[in-house]
């Protein structure tokens, strides 16, 4: 749609322009960093940082309405640069020009509403929001979009070249890493760090068809990610694990799109978000405060962060009800299904202990939860999603059994809608329903097939078929349909 053919009073803003003043914000000492190199850490402390905006003016200016009618008008520009993640440009990263975006067909995944049986069976009505169907298959693509544009802003800006891009990953950051990596060709070369044999096998090959450098390391995520924080404090790399405060700007747009789609309405609406590195739940709860901060939104949604028993450090700090009292503690974790929520010690829990008092300041009341789920649960529910119309990762099935358990806790209310992050595609995770199906977790996992859950190919039996052309082609197909009738009960 040509602009000429927009309302006159929008047509100067659709096409948005570098403005406003971004900050490095610590989160312990409260001091400031300019943005004209890549920090992960503050250099005077080394607490976490948020990228916040000094300069909102322009925002501040103008009615929550007028922006919730841009971001919809934008909807049909042609404009690669707006398609994507930065339709919000505003909300994301301002400072940013349009020839600086990486876009790949990121975002505004679509929210699929639960079908009558499985609402009935749940007991709400509710949505998946299909992160899957990003590029790389997973929700990581948004922080991706983000962090890459800001590095090509400095490529272009402050003549960098020659960068390494480097991560730690379960799976999916890989992939989306090496993918927009990849994309931008020779002023980048990217590297990423597996825990040795536990990725799956469809999340492996993507960063090695992407070109990227596939590092296996012994241990588990935490281990890799230690290295690659070793390695950005002491050699020229750029790190994109969610440590790397531009992810999160990049994955604030879930909760952008989330409002969005339901007409800025937030009311009686739940999120339930899996926690891993608490990256995503720590964008999603910044994202809506920054809706409810420029009028967007008039009320912010309860959020629920989900775990396994398996990985639940962020559920075991908030089981004391007295803020001052708890006490974050790394664990070890056990094998999941949920792999990329098998996280001890998450980078985030600073920005996540940050953004939920903010939160529930803004709320007026307690507004963020936190629910454990067992591995069973989550097989047994990504199982039943998908039997219903769904393509929900195992990420999503503990999404579908922390709303259970939020129900059963009396966290969600049956007169509220809740919106499911299936935070990958379910391919990337058919490994694991396969196991379910042969009844061959390992034990640690702790998971036993519901027979009622279990599926299987059957076989007509071992007649191979003569040539078409042969009399008895006839008879071959008449004996296999009459087999195939008695397994269909026909």
């Amino acid at each position: 749609m040509q602009i000429q053919a927009f309302p006159k009073p929008l047509q100067p803003h659709l096409i948005p322009v570098p403005r406003g003043n971004l900050e490095y914000a610590c989160l312990a000492c409260r001091g400031r960093q300019a943005i004209d190199k890549l920090l992960y850490t503050c250099p005077d402390c080394g607490g976490v940082l948020l990228i916040e905006n000094r300069d909102d003016r322009f925002i501040r200016n103008r009615r929550g309405a007028f922006w919730q009618r841009l971001f919809d008008y934008r909807r049909l520009l042609t404009e690669p640069a707006l398609q994507g993640i930065f339709r919000y440009h505003e909300l994301v990263a301002p400072i940013l020009s349009l020839p600086d975006v990486l876009y790949l067909g990121e975002g505004h995944t679509p929210l699929i509403r639960a079908n009558p049986a499985l609402t009935r069976q749940i007991g709400v009505p509710f949505y998946f929001k299909n992160e899957g169907q990003n590029p790389s298959a997973s929700f990581k693509d948004r922080g991706m979009a983000c962090a890459l544009s800001y590095l090509r802003y400095l490529i272009r800006s402050k003549k960098q070249k020659d960068i390494l891009a480097v991560c730690a990953s379960t799976g999916d950051t890989s992939a989306s890493a090496a993918l927009y990596a990849a994309y931008l060709g020779e002023s980048i070369r990217s590297a990423v760090l597996l825990p040795q044999g536990k990725v799956t096998p469809q999340q492996l090959s993507q960063p090695l068809g992407s070109g990227a450098t596939v590092i296996e390391i012994p241990g588990v995520f935490d281990d890799c990610m230690k290295v690659v924080e070793y390695l950005s404090e002491h050699y020229p790399v750029a790190l994109l694990n969610s440590k790397n405060a531009w992810r999160i700007l990049g994955q604030e747009t879930y909760a952008f799109e989330v409002a969005q789609a339901l007409d800025y309405q937030c009311d009686r609406l739940a999120l339930l978000v899996p926690i891993g590195n608490a990256g995503n739940i720590t964008a999603i709860l910044a994202g809506f405060l920054k809706l409810a901060r420029y009028g967007l939104i008039t009320k912010l949604p309860k959020i629920v962060g989900v775990q396994s028993r398996h990985a639940n450090p962020v559920y075991k700090y908030y089981l004391e009800p007295v803020p001052g009292r708890r006490a974050f503690r790394p664990m070890a974790v056990q094998p999941s299904v949920a792999q990329a929520a098998m996280i001890g010690n998450p980078v985030s829990m600073p920005r996540v202990i940050e953004l939920v008092e903010r939160y529930n300041e803004w709320s007026g009341r307690r507004n963020v939860f936190v629910v454990e789920v067992a591995e069973q649960a989550i097989m047994d529910h990504m199982l039943l999603a998908n039997r219903n119309g769904h393509i929900a990762c195992t990420q999503g099935g503990e999404s579908l059994a922390g709303l259970v358990r939020a129900l059963e806790e009396k966290k969600i209310g049956r007169r509220e809608t809740a919106v499911l992050a299936a935070t990958a595609h379910a391919l990337k995770f058919s490994g694991f329903q396969d196991m379910y199906f042969q009844n061959s977790f390992p034990p640690e996992f702790e998971v036993r097939p519901r027979k009622a859950l279990q599926n299987a190919p059957r076989t007509t039996g071992g007649e191979l078929p003569p040539r078409p052309a042969d009399p008895a082609y006839a008879g071959f197909v008449e004996r296999t349909a009459a087999k195939v009738a008695r397994l269909l009960k026909l």
